[in-house]
C-alpha cells in the first residue's frame, strides 16, 4: 500500500514538472486576482456615488469618478485627525510591545529558573482566553488611574496585553542562537542589558520585523478599547472607531465609508510591502526551532 502511494506521488510530481510554466502562471495570477478582489472592489466603491455602488454590482470601473468621497472622508468625517491619532497610538504601542516581548522571550529561552516551564505553559493557555473577557478589568483599572479619555491611557491599555504569540516567536528564535555569543559578550564585560540590546536583539531583527508587523496590524485595527477610551472625547478616535461617523440615524454614507476604508488600509499595505521579506524570514526562523 505504501509503495503504491509512493508511486502515485512520484507520478503526480512528474506530471506537475512537465506542465508548461505559463499554465502555472495563469493559475497563480487567477488566485492572486481572486485574493485581492475585495480590496479592488472597495477601491472602486470609494470612487462611486451611493446609487452606482449598489446598482453597479461587481463592476470595478466606475461610470463617473467621485473624488469628493475622499475629501468628505478626510475633512467632514475628520479622518485626517483620526489618522494622526492612530499612527501615534500604533507606533508607540509597537515599540513598547516589541521591547517587552523580546525581553520576555529572551529570558524564557536563555535562562532556566524555578517555574519557567509552568510560566510558559500558562502563557500558552492564555491564547485560548477570548479578548472580550479582559476589556472590563482593563477599563476599570484605567478609570481608577484616571487614564480614560486620553491617548496615553489607550496606549497603555493596548500595549499591556499578553501578546503571547510575539513572546513565543522570540522564544523560538532565541533558543536556536549559540550560547557562545553570550559567553563572548560576558567575557568582554557585558551585563544582561548590554548583551541583550547589543548582541541578541540585533540578531533577531527578522523576528522583530515580524512582531512589529503583527502588532501594527492588531493595534491599527483595534476597535473595542479605542471605542471605550474615546466615548466622551470624539477627537481622540482612531480610524477604526471613526468609521461610525458615516453611519447616521436614517442613512449610511457607504461611498464615504469605502473611501475611509481605503485611507485606513493603505499604511498597513505599505508597511507590509516594505517589511515583507523580513516578516517571512522571521516567521520561518522561529518555526524552524
Amino acid at each position: 500500500m505504501t509503495a503504491q502511494l509512493t508511486v502515485r506521488t512520484d507520478r503526480q510530481r512528474h506530471v506537475l514538472r512537465r506542465l508548461p510554466w505559463w499554465i502555472a502562471a495563469i493559475v497563480l495570477v487567477g488566485i492572486a486576482l481572486l485574493w485581492i478582489f475585495p480590496f479592488l472592489w472597495m477601491l472602486s466603491a470609494s470612487l462611486k456615488d451611493n446609487m452606482e455602488m449598489f446598482t453597479g454590482g461587481l463592476k470595478l470601473w466606475p461610470d463617473k469618478f467621485v473624488w469628493a468621497n475622499y475629501a468628505r472622508a478626510w475633512n467632514d468625517a475628520h479622518f485626517g485627525r483620526y489618522l494622526i491619532n492612530t499612527v501615534l497610538v500604533t507606533v508607540i504601542t509597537v515599540v513598547i510591545v516589541t521591547i517587552r516581548c523580546a525581553t520576555a522571550g529572551y529570558v524564557l529561552a536563555r535562562y532556566r529558573f524555578r517555574g519557567s516551564k509552568v510560566f510558559l505553559g500558562i502563557l500558552v493557555a492564555t491564547l485560548f482566553v477570548p479578548t472580550g473577557y479582559t476589556i472590563i478589568p482593563v477599563v476599570k483599572i484605567s478609570m481608577q488611574l484616571h487614564l480614560i479619555d486620553s491617548l496615553g491611557g489607550m496606549i497603555l491599555a493596548l500595549s499591556g496585553g499578553a501578546y503571547v504569540s510575539a513572546i513565543l516567536i522570540y522564544y523560538g528564535y532565541f533558543r536556536q542562537i549559540p550560547r557562545e555569543l553570550e559567553e563572548a559578550a560576558v567575557v568582554d564585560g557585558a551585563g544582561f542589558f548590554r548583551t541583550f540590546f547589543s548582541v541578541m536583539l540585533p540578531l533577531a531583527m527578522p523576528v522583530t520585523a515580524s512582531v512589529a508587523v503583527l502588532t501594527f496590524i492588531t493595534t491599527w485595527n483595534a476597535f473595542f478599547l479605542p471605542l471605550v477610551f474615546t466615548f466622551s472625547r470624539p477627537e481622540l478616535r482612531t480610524v477604526s472607531v471613526g468609521m461610525q461617523a458615516f453611519v447616521g440615524e436614517t442613512a449610511t454614507d457607504w461611498s464615504g465609508m469605502a473611501a475611509a476604508g481605503v485611507i485606513s488600509i493603505v499604511p498597513v499595505v505599505v508597511l507590509f510591502i516594505i517589511l515583507q521579506r523580513s516578516f517571512v524570514e522571521g516567521i520561518s526562523g522561529a518555526v524552524k526551532s
